[in-house]
């Protein structure tokens, strides 16, 4: 937003493009600037009118406001990521509904690129793209885990950012289209969402996601990222999608000819069009990702440098001046008002507004540290919650890691129980064929030692393979048993966090709530101070003796006054 100086503006000075830009959202987030816009909502940077606090809120697009099922699921989506609490998944701080009935969603602010900007520039190193879908993978995986399915992974929802000096640190943005997978009530039957690119074959054909459907959108970003382009292109929606149906990528390696062909199996696999002959779940590809991974050699991008790849710096100081000095602009205003009448003779309009600013000053002090209290409090609030949801997801991962194991070992028990049941039966009519040839046999005629030797041993390798097959078959009920132990106890961890999340998020809208009446009551204070001010500039720009005070109030007077006057009205 451009800056805008105390007293008349100038004239011909732009208005912002975006009419939303000073609007104060939920009575304490006032928007700044607009950096985004996703499916469905429109992306701000915006701050704490009071609370110097930087975050990116996302409003539902207007001509969206009416359609209830997208309501539904952008609510649905800051619930959703929330529950999962993972570090690769961008962190949620609050999200409700205006007076207006518009739906916001306040999330944390990221400074970053996108992984398409990076793909826009062509293929990136193996070990760099296998290091990014590790980090997307363990996200996924317990995203999964928590019964969150994304349904629109795609390089535009992923942000490459800076954290503890480690590049590439990955954060998956937009849960847009997220959903609990339990309660599919939300999604019209047969719609079709997502993109087309990064669509699952049985989401091109209007079924219902789940998390192998995430998996393949996975498979795509690996593609993309080791060969620089994407496996199926078209400038036809439906013949990109009858592409992701049934169409047949070039294989990886014609395009790479040195990719190793562990990454080219781990693609493949992620490729396949029937979802059940892909990765099991994410905790199995992770394990594969990290076998990956141990193959290919380090690489001195993972950590910055001293004094080179430096984050960018952090969005610009707020453009209102800090409750702090309204007072310093009130004792400015008493000087000029002493100075202009040094008998004391003001008029009683000059004199009020001046007390009144003294007025507001004060009680806009004791405002902000009210709301900073309940600020702090909220924020612990926050932190006993993300904590106690990481320490189940936590237990969530370890449970479901090991459910992952024992699945793979049931499917391969299973497997070996079917050929063992081939083996027994051909055991059996081996056995039969003995004993047959044994009981046509003289007992005094040659050779009849032979036969009943083979007769005996054929029933012996019946007894053999039959004890095989019940060893196996034990196994496999016990693999089940223990599968299903495994699976009880995850959906009592995850109602234990749905509850918990329920009694939270109502501890917290109460809470938030106390905030924005508090900060409303600071947004009406702040217009009162602006009105106030343009009161006075406007008495005493024409008495020569202050004009030195006046020009340092105006160069220090806030430059967005008049946004914040529209602001207040607004909010």
């Amino acid at each position: 937003m451009q800056a805008q100086r105390s007293g008349p503006a100038p004239s011909g000075t732009a208005k912002p493009s975006d009419p939303m830009i000073g609007r104060v959202i939920a009575g304490r987030y006032r928007l700044e600037t607009r950096v985004g816009e996703g499916g469905m909502g429109i992306v701000y940077r915006a701050r704490h009118v009071l609370i110097d606090r930087v975050v990116a809120l996302k409003l539902i697009r207007p001509d969206l406001r009416g359609e209830t099922h997208l309501r539904a699921w952008m609510l649905r989506e800051a619930r959703a990521a929330n529950r999962v609490d993972h570090a690769h998944i961008i962190d949620i701080h609050d999200i409700g509904e205006t007076e207006e009935g518009e739906l916001y969603l306040v999330m944390e602010y990221l400074v970053g690129t996108s992984l398409s900007t990076e793909l826009a520039r062509g293929p990136v190193p193996v070990t760099r793209a296998t290091d990014i879908l590790e980090q997307l993978c363990a996200a996924l995986a317990r995203a999964h885990d928590l019964g969150v399915v994304h349904r629109d992974l795609k390089s535009d929802n992923i942000l490459l950012t800076t954290r503890g000096g480690r590049k590439d640190f990955v954060k998956i943005l937009d849960f847009g289209l997220a959903h609990l997978a339990m309660d599919p009530r939300l999604a019209p039957k047969g719609a079709i969402f997502g993109t087309p690119e990064y669509m699952s074959p049985e989401q091109a054909r209007g079924e219902e996601a789940g998390p192998q459907s995430d998996l393949y959108a996975l498979g795509i970003l690996f593609y993309e990222m080791v060969t620089g382009q994407l496996p199926f292109r078209s400038d036809d929606r439906e013949t990109l999608l009858e592409l992701q149906r049934s169409g047949t990528p070039v294989r990886p390696r014609q395009l790479k000819p040195d990719l190793l062909p562990q990454a080219e199996n781990i693609i493949s696999k992620l490729l396949e069009k029937d979802r059940r002959k892909r990765y099991q779940d994410a905790h199995h590809l992770h394990e594969e990702l990290k076998g990956l991974q141990r193959a290919l050699p380090s690489t001195p991008w993972e950590i910055n440098s001293p004094g080179e790849g430096a984050p960018p710096p952090p969005p610009p100081p707020p453009q209102t001046p800090a409750v702090i000095e309204w007072a310093s602009r009130a004792a400015s205003f008493a000087r000029m008002v002493s100075r202009a009448y040094p008998q004391a003779n003001a008029p009683a309009e000059i004199m009020g507004a001046t007390n009144q600013l003294w007025d507001l000053a004060a009680k806009a002090n004791r405002l902000e540290g009210e709301v900073a209290s309940h600020t702090r409090k909220l924020e612990a609030l926050e932190r006993r919650g993300r904590a106690l949801r990481a320490e189940i997801g936590r237990k969530v991962e370890e449970l479901a890691h090991e459910e992952s194991r024992v699945l793979r070992d049931v499917t391969s028990e299973q497997a070996e129980v079917v050929r063992l049941k081939e083996t027994v039966q051909a055991a059996e009519r081996a056995a039969i064929l003995s004993r047959q040839q044994a009981d046509v046999t003289p007992m005094t005629s040659d050779g009849a030692r032979s036969v009943f030797e083979r007769a005996g041993a054929a029933v012996a390798m019946l007894e053999a393979r039959r004890e095989q097959l019940h060893e196996h078959e034990q196994k496999a009920v016990q693999k089940e048993a223990q599968a299903r132990d495994l699976r009880r106890q995850i959906d009592e961890l995850r109602s234990q966090l749905a509850r918990y999340a329920e009694a939270l998020e109502e501890d917290l809208a109460s809470g938030r709530e106390r905030v924005a009446t508090r900060t409303r009551e600071g947004v009406g204070y702040e217009k009162t101070f602006g009105e106030l001010m343009q009161t006075l500039i406007g008495h005493l720009k024409s008495k020569p003796e202050v004009r030195d005070l006046l020009a340092e109030v105006i160069q220090n007077a806030s430059m967005a006054v008049p946004s914040q006057q529209r602001a207040a009205s607004d909010g």
